[in-house]
């Protein structure tokens, strides 16, 4: 009965650890964009992010990859791997967690103090 309790609670820190790493790649998004009034919630985390409705070129797929570096420390090599991992929010939120599970949490609870 007990692992009943456990799993969903165990889903449901992944899923808060990737809604949090969701909002803040759109921060980044919206701090590359250099659009104060971009609302982060408009940006749908499924949609593409190049050629997509933020229209995001190869300059600010570039600095959102560098932003990543820095923050996470996920170096993303080569341009196939760019193209695969700035698919969408999603896709990116779930890149960074496989290559930097630690710093995305530590990230959080330092925000949550």
């Amino acid at each position: 009965m007990n692992l009943v309790f456990v799993m969903p609670y165990k889903s449901l820190v992944i899923y808060s650890v990737k809604a949090f790493l969701v909002e803040q790649i759109k921060i980044m998004i919206r701090d590359s964009l250099d659009v104060d009034d971009l609302d982060i919630a408009s940006i749908d985390e499924e949609a593409p992010l190049l050629g997509g409705a933020l229209e995001l070129d190869s300059i600010d797929a570039l600095e959102l990859v560098i932003q990543v570096e820095k923050r996470y420390g996920v170096k993303i090599k080569s341009s196939e791997e760019t193209r695969r991992a700035l698919s969408s929010v999603s896709v990116l939120a779930d890149y960074i967690l496989e290559h930097a599970p630690d710093k995305v949490a530590a990230e959080q609870a330092k925000s949550a103090v």
